[in-house]
């Protein structure tokens, strides 16, 4: 067993190896337990088993051959038969950090309320204002009475920001203010930021667990099903969609461009592309595409028109930015989280396309562009992502409780588990194109790839796996095995 402060790698029979998370007693020896009172809990009164055997994992790769190795696995979540805080000495705090997300409001009541009526926990702070607010800004007391309703709203009752992260100054006010429990929800920036105030917290000793909730509309988090928010933004994109499709189906040669979120993975676009049927093109980050010549996006258009009379563009923001770069010589302009200021492809695919048969003169367009992002966003999420938020909430609680630290949660085959920080922020979870999922959007649309036969092998050599994935020892990301399940 290899033994490190952001991850425990534990090795089992026939390929059996167990990435497991920090435990406060790795620093802490000797902490005491104590029973959880889950146990005496009337709503859990007829529950056949409290509680998660210690020794259950999930595995990563659900698809394998008859002499696969059992390959890796994460440690289930839920609750456990001991628990290292009571219920009095709890002093938790949550924060938000990055942009809004639906379902950011539900993960905050069901964090307030797991830790309330599971636990008997009394004492949550909202630090206010992403990670600044712990040393620059007030608290929000948290109780199950002020977020009873917060589920109803988009945002975050408790505000967020981007960047603002200082380790020494955060975990100075963690200490400050003797807070045990940090419930941290963001995306891959925010997670990072997690992980280093675990280890300063783990040099520091302090007995202080520190849960993180993936957070990302974009789906682009790697290792976990899916990302909250997701679905509901799916959803809603269907709206801007359809309001694309009546525009351009209701004037001679009408185009509707819809710009959807997808900074750099195009999840967003390709399902609610499948999902919509009245998309005739989607373009996303991981796709290649062009405009002019035999096989381009213009040539496809102008077939297309002629044929049905209307066109809906679909494009994610994070599309043909190499395009915008090379035209508009743009510099890598960053934001306070560290992403990459993207412009706006949306508007310009639009003008170029304007432009286009304003050049040929050979049809007469009407166009209308919609961008629907923040209006995405800023609503709260469906009944799906409720929850779905309710599940990763209680998950972190039980997690938090049961002295694991240092740990992100969520479903990996659809089982709940705690991964550790470094396995959340090492990859970006992207549309694969060679996968069958982008196949069946092109069959759908009947688009064109605008892949050469070049860049189609090129492609399919970078997500070729290596050869000890045929053993076992690596695992594609939990999404593709759950994509190459459905596609059978």
């Amino acid at each position: 067993m290899t033994n490190d402060s952001q991850m425990k790698v534990v090795a089992g029979e026939a390929g059996y190896l167990l990435e497991d998370v920090p435990h406060l007693t790795d620093y802490i020896p000797q902490l005491p337990t104590f029973p959880n009172p889950l146990q005496f809990n009337p709503a859990y009164s007829v529950v056949k088993q409290y509680f998660v055997n210690l020794d259950d994992t999930v595995a990563q790769k659900i698809v394998v051959h008859k002499s696969s190795p059992r390959g890796t696995h994460f440690r289930r979540a839920g609750p456990r038969q001991r628990v290292y805080f009571e219920f009095d000495e709890v002093h938790a705090c949550i924060v938000t950090c990055g942009g809004l997300c639906p379902g950011l409001n539900t993960v905050i009541r069901e964090i307030v309320c797991g830790l309330h009526y599971m636990y008997g926990v009394t004492r949550i702070l909202g630090i206010d204002g992403g990670y600044r607010g712990f040393y620059a800004k007030n608290t929000i007391p948290l109780t199950p009475k002020v977020v009873n309703d917060i589920h109803k709203r988009g945002g975050t009752i408790i505000g967020t920001s981007r960047g603002g992260h200082d380790t020494f100054k955060i975990v100075d006010s963690i200490q400050d203010r003797e807070i045990n429990q940090v419930y941290i929800i963001g995306g891959d920036g925010t997670q990072k930021g997690a992980a280093a105030i675990y280890q300063e917290i783990r040099r520091r000793g302090l007995k202080v667990a520190v849960a993180g909730i993936p957070k990302t509309i974009d789906n682009d988090i790697s290792v976990i099903d899916k990302s909250f928010g997701f679905d509901t933004a799916v959803e809603e994109a269907q709206r801007a969609i359809n309001a694309a499709h009546v525009e351009a189906e209701s004037t001679e040669n009408g185009i509707g461009v819809v710009k959807l979120m997808g900074r750099y993975s195009g999840f967003i676009a390709m399902y609610a592309t499948l999902a919509s049927r009245d998309v005739d093109c989607c373009l996303i980050p991981e796709s290649p595409f062009f405009l002019e010549g035999s096989g381009g996006l213009y040539e496809y258009l102008e077939r297309r028109l002629k044929e049905n009379g209307h066109f809906v563009l679909v494009i994610a923001e994070g599309a043909g930015q190499d395009l915008l770069a090379d035209e508009l010589h743009t510099m890598n302009e960053k934001d306070a989280s560290g992403n990459k200021l993207l412009q706006d492809v949306g508007l310009w695919i639009s003008h170029k396309i304007k432009d286009h048969f304003a050049k040929t003169q050979r049809l007469h367009i009407t166009l209308k562009y919609i961008d629907p992002t923040y209006m995405i966003r800023a609503i709260p999420s469906n009944a799906s992502d409720n929850v779905y938020c309710t599940l990763l909430a209680q998950s972190a609680v039980h997690g938090a409780m049961a002295g694991y630290t240092g740990f992100t949660v969520g479903p990996v085959n659809g089982r709940h588990a705690y991964i550790p920080f470094n396995r959340i922020t090492e990859t970006q979870n992207k549309v694969v194109i060679t996968d069958r999922m982008w196949a069946r959007l092109l069959s759908s649309t009947n688009q064109p790839s605008f892949l050469t036969p070049k860049d189609v092998l090129e492609a399919k050599k970078e997500e070729e796996p290596p050869t000890q994935l045929l053993d076992g020892e690596n695992c594609k990301d939990s999404k593709d095995a759950v994509a190459a399940t459905t596609s059978t």
